[in-house]
């Protein structure tokens, strides 16, 4: 078992991540590429989805998804995670099997190629603020639409302990705002891979599942809280043991 892990080491540090950084300078040089053609939804989703998936093909990570019966390729949604760690952007890029946009926090334009690829591909930010969410709900009206749906981490960060820290609120006064329906997603198996704390990736499998949409009608006279709350123990209830708060 000793020997496997170094060996998984090895290889993760003299194979997969070169291959990692080279495919993904290359992605988002694409989309930026892609952005400057007028092209925001197309190559913006489908690179970065090959990225993502090459990603788990790479480090030798299986992934299993299920409920993707819940929802239709033609509708929108707003899709609300939690933050395990870092290949959760990998899993919902990868394997949601949804266009999507993500909400991202105003800050992460300064990430070197990748940051300047999600300007380009138009993501929506989110800056601190009544003014910021106000921002964010006009550009997501304009961008969601036929089909095209939003990924939201309401946590607002990765987990330092597997288990979900409480919801930010602006997330859910956003969808709320949008009013499209709202689907909670769980996802197990990151944090152990790769957390916050980890320097490496581990070997380990991951798993999205895919909740039922909760309707605009379903929310209608409920406050955020409420929303919160329910949408946070539909995500808590899918974790595994070890990690449900």
């Amino acid at each position: 078992m000793i020997i496997l892990k170094i060996l998984y080491k090895i290889y993760s540090f003299t194979i997969a991540l070169p291959l990692f950084v080279i495919l993904t300078i290359f992605v988002a040089s694409s989309v930026i590429i892609a952005g400057f053609l007028g092209d925001t939804n197309v190559v913006a989703y489908y690179l970065p989805k090959f990225w993502s998936k090459a990603a788990f093909w790479l480090f030798l990570l299986p992934v299993k998804v299920e409920g993707r019966e819940n929802i239709k390729k033609e509708e929108s949604y707003v899709f609300l995670a939690n933050h395990q760690g870092y290949f959760d952007i990998f899993l919902v890029y990868g394997y949601l099997g949804h266009n999507f946009k993500w909400m991202m926090k105003e800050y992460l334009r300064k990430i070197p190629f990748v940051g300047y690829a999600c300007a380009k591909s138009k993501q929506i930010y989110l800056a601190d603020g009544i003014s910021g969410i106000s921002k964010a709900v006009q550009q997501s009206r304009e961008t969601l639409q036929g089909g095209m749906s939003m990924v939201i981490f309401p946590e607002g960060t990765r987990t330092k302990t597997g288990m979900m820290s409480p919801f930010k609120r602006g997330s859910f006064m956003l969808a709320n705002e949008i009013g499209l329906p709202i689907v909670p997603l769980t996802i197990n198996g990151s944090f152990d891979v790769f957390s916050r704390n980890a320097k490496s990736v581990s070997q380990g499998s991951v798993k999205l599942t895919i909740h039922k949409p909760i309707t605009a009608e379903e929310r209608q006279g409920k406050a955020s809280k409420v929303i919160m709350q329910n949408v946070y123990d539909i995500i808590n209830g899918g974790l595994e043991d070890k990690y449900r708060s």
